[in-house]
């Protein structure tokens, strides 16, 4: 698992930078692209998981695609302050300007996206 995660850290932050996103911007995309892959990995049903990155002028999304859904709708986990896991939807969601989970038609397939911001306002 830990090779996947990091493969898909290489490869967004590759086209990020190909992109000239910048690197605070760039650290965060890839804090939230580490966590859905690993909550794929972990949570899902499915034996293959893909990613998909979308850039526009305003923003940047991250769509983390499991095959075959999973047992539940991924929740943002309110651990307490000495569990070792369960916080990585809390950073996904304190890191988007929006995030949630789609369905994909005609297969047992979902999407959980991430939208950031492309630049950073001060």
């Amino acid at each position: 698992m830990p090779v996947a995660v990091g493969t898909a850290r290489r490869i967004v932050r590759d086209l990020l930078t190909a992109w000239g996103v910048p690197g605070e911007v760039r650290d965060d995309v890839l804090l939230v692209i580490s966590e859905l892959v690993t909550n794929a990995l972990v949570h899902a049903a499915g034996e293959r998981i893909s990613c998909r990155l979308r850039r526009t002028a305003e923003r940047v999304r991250i769509e983390v695609e499991d095959q075959d859904g999973g047992p539940g709708l991924p929740v943002v986990g309110r651990p307490g302050p000495h569990e070792q896991h369960g916080r990585g939807l809390f950073l996904v969601e304190a890191l988007s300007s929006d995030w949630g989970v789609t369905a994909v038609p005609d297969r047992p397939a979902r999407v959980v996206w991430a939208e950031l911001p492309s630049v950073r306002h001060a």
